[in-house]
């Protein structure tokens, strides 16, 4: 099983419902791949030298999960709320171990 990140991005075309997160957190935990997330607030970037790339302002919240490869990993794509609401998910392979 490997491990994934959701990360969401603030770009949804139309409101996303609360009754719809508390829906799909509660599948997620149910299945057993959920592994935790939060909504993600403002913050900043450092660099030792140099200037520092742009914080990512665009994601807003993030979920880690497990599955089997990716295209399972995708297949969690169809409810979740920022996505059903025409926004951006970006799912990345986490690199454990």
């Amino acid at each position: 099983m490997a491990e994934f990140i959701m990360l969401m991005h603030g770009d949804a075309t139309v409101a996303e419902s609360h009754a719809d997160w508390e829906t799909y957190i509660g599948m997620l935990q149910h299945s057993g791949k959920f592994g935790g997330g939060s909504v993600i607030g403002g913050g900043q970037t450092f660099r030792k030298n140099g200037v520092a790339a742009p914080v990512s302002e665009g994601i807003n919240g993030y979920f880690l999960f497990s599955a089997e490869d990716m295209v399972a990993a995708q297949a969690l794509l169809g409810e979740n709320p920022t996505f059903k609401a025409g926004g951006t998910v970006e799912i990345r392979e986490l690199q454990v171990g």
